[in-house]
């Protein structure tokens, strides 16, 4: 079974993923607080971190520019990663980040799968790239 680990601290955002992404191959686990995500993720070496822009005491850029220093130490094996962005200006900070991907809400299910299945298979997923 695949894992996605999702960290949003939105209940809204987590039953849209889980719904578009759970499925009998795909367990969606998720984290509330971007301090969570570094111990989760060593538990559970997902096949995506998706990572929410705002998430309260650590957001998505923190956390993705965590598990890229992680990663760049040999420390943590390397984590694709896709955030959700709450507008297309926020494509600069998700790029600084070192994100696989992004998506810009509102989120929508053939978007968050056809970007799952992409940086899934090693490839990019930009929407407004700008």
């Amino acid at each position: 079974m695949a894992d996605v680990l999702l960290a949003t601290d939105a209940d809204w955002t987590f039953e849209e993923v889980a719904g578009a992404l759970a499925d009998d191959d795909t367990r969606v686990n998720r984290v509330r607080s971007g301090r969570e995500l570094l111990a989760v993720t060593e538990e559970l070496a997902p096949e995506l971190v998706i990572l929410d822009l705002q998430i309260g005491s650590m957001g998505g850029m923190a956390c993705s520019l965590e598990l890229r220093a992680e990663s760049d130490a040999g420390r943590l094996q390397y984590q694709k990663v896709l955030m959700l962005l709450d507008r297309p200006a926020d494509t600069f900070l998700a790029r600084r980040a070192r994100a696989d991907g992004w998506l810009i809400k509102p989120l929508d299910a053939f978007r968050l799968r056809r970007g799952r299945q992409v940086i899934a298979q090693g490839g990019t997923f930009y929407e407004n790239a700008g």
